[in-house]
């Protein structure tokens, strides 16, 4: 699906002011009925994340942690089974996720000798049995009557379990269009060929015999499961897509959730973005694929 500068804006003008919750992507989806759910969430989950990272600071200032983690307490020692930390990351516009490992890090620094490390702090978000404390386990993850899911459950937009399903459809999404390729009859080297002959940083698919895709020469493509909107689009233009283009020259690039129409403007400098795989392909061969 791809949007004008004017759709995106509409969208998320939405978003400043609704919870990061299964709810709230549903009336979204109620306000916008005509935009697909994937590219829906897409930017749902981007512009949290924006949101995310402009209020990062003031959630870990010393001050923040000590009052959310001393609310913590009292909220446990009345009721241990009550969604205290979800409730506490909805109170205060933080990701349940991130709220989570706020307050177990503040345990560990006072019940462990050292220091949590983050390596530490990870394996213990992904398995909560690893957690030194069964309330703070079941809070991190779900209680245990199974009826009330917490904070990595309810999070639709960071922790471990996002996290894995953001993993999966990525790579759903390059299987795709490996399959694609290959009923083109394209021959190409994927990433971890590439990688085995010494490149450190490559698209996902680099073709063998160059295409030409509306009248543009593609010499790789890369699968983006994901929105393209200006602050990704950007950070992957300066991350990846000109370091592609300088050494395996012009590309395509698919972002599969669609993107904003305006950024579809470095064709004439060799990167091409599209919303699917492209149907008029012309090999140097054998015409259109």
């Amino acid at each position: 699906m791809i949007l004008t500068k004017a759709q995106y804006d509409e969208i998320a003008q939405c978003l400043v002011s609704v919870p990061p919750t299964r709810q709230s992507l549903r009336k979204l989806k109620q306000r916008f009925p005509s935009q697909s759910q994937a590219t829906l969430l897409s930017i749902f989950s981007q512009e949290y994340q924006k949101h995310i990272k402009r209020t990062h600071a003031k959630h870990h200032t010393s001050e923040a942690i000590e009052s959310y983690y001393q609310r913590y307490l009292n909220g446990v020692g009345k009721n241990g089974a009550a969604p205290v930390l979800l409730e506490l990351a909805n109170e205060v516009d933080y990701a349940p996720s991130l709220m989570a490992r706020i307050i177990l890090e503040r345990f560990l620094q006072e019940h462990e000798e050292t220091p949590p490390s983050k390596s530490v702090i990870n394996s213990m978000l992904r398995d909560p049995s690893q957690i030194p404390d069964g309330v703070l386990a079941n809070q991190v993850y779900q209680s245990p009557s199974l009826i009330c899911l917490q904070c990595v459950v309810n999070d639709c937009c960071y922790g471990p379990l996002v996290d894995c399903i953001k993993h999966a459809i990525g790579h759903e999404h390059e299987v795709l269009l490996r399959d694609l390729l290959l009923e083109k009859n394209l021959s190409f080297l994927d990433e971890d060929q590439l990688r085995a002959k010494g490149y450190d940083k490559t698209p996902d698919f680099i073709l063998q015999v160059p295409v030409a895709v509306e009248g543009h020469i593609i010499h790789w493509i890369e699968s983006k499961a994901s929105f393209g909107d200006e602050c990704s689009h950007h950070a992957y233009l300066h991350d990846q897509f000109w370091s592609y283009w300088n050494r395996f020259g012009p590309g395509l690039v698919i972002y599969w959730y669609g993107f904003i129409q305006e950024l579809d403007c470095n064709r004439d400098r060799g990167i091409l973005l599209k919303a699917c795989f492209p149907t008029d392909i012309v090999t140097l061969c054998h015409g259109v694929a």
